[in-house]
């Protein structure tokens, strides 16, 4: 059976950044999000799991179109507001989608992924085996900066809600989508905000490995 986790204490000893595979663009501009139609969100609820085996097939722009929108796109024009709450809506938490074919920031304004950095960091998001096969790793990041009206004592607290918040309507979507999905919270934090080349007051607070189902996966591996 294969391992779930890596054994190790820092993700420096236990992955490296891996070269791009496929084609890496400055910027990958999304199609529109399709706003209407779906699961019922109570049939969405009943099938909402964690999945910890995936398969290694990719996801198309549309999926990931549909996916980061509901994370947290903009579903209020003009005044911006998104799908998932944040505290006096400062909007503290950037999505970075870990890709095979780079590292790329969610704009919600303008609906497209802005490469960061060219190579492929899915392996250094956590200590789980799967990290690094799965076709897309979320990292949920916390611009600690922006949030100025907040005590410094309560910003990470906050945050952690907000990315809290983004990681359930990702399993949501996933759950009416038929994909398999996980968060993780189990993160080397300052090595990966190294490696992401975060901004000083920039942290990782949360991950999510989204895939299609691996066919070995079963309710067993549920959570």
């Amino acid at each position: 059976m294969k391992h779930l986790f890596r054994l190790g204490t820092t993700l420096r000893d236990q992955a490296r950044t891996r070269p791009v595979t496929g084609m890496v663009s400055e910027h990958i501009e999304l199609p529109a999000p399709e706003r209407a139609g779906g699961m019922p969100i109570m049939e969405a609820f009943a099938k909402r799991r964690t999945t910890r085996r995936f398969a290694a097939d990719l996801l198309d722009d549309t999926i990931l179109s549909n996916l980061l929108w509901a994370a947290n796109g903009i579903n209020r024009e003009p005044d911006g507001g998104r799908t998932a709450p944040s505290v006096l809506a400062l909007h503290e938490i950037d999505i970075y989608a870990v890709l095979a074919r780079g590292l790329y920031r969610y704009d919600p304004r303008r609906h497209r992924l802005d490469l960061a950095i060219a190579s492929d960091l899915r392996g250094l998001t956590g200590y789980q085996d799967f990290v690094g096969d799965a076709p897309l790793d979320l990292v949920y990041v916390a611009d600690l900066a922006r949030m100025h009206d907040i005590t410094p004592s309560q910003r990470e607290p906050f945050a952690s809600a907000s990315a809290g918040a983004i990681a359930q309507n990702v399993y949501l979507f996933c759950a009416a989508a038929g994909l398999a999905v996980a968060a993780r919270g189990w993160l080397n934090r300052s090595a990966l905000s190294v490696e992401m080349r975060l901004p000083r007051d920039s942290v990782p607070v949360l991950a999510q490995t989204v895939g299609h189902f691996d066919s070995s996966d079963s309710a067993d591996d549920a959570g």
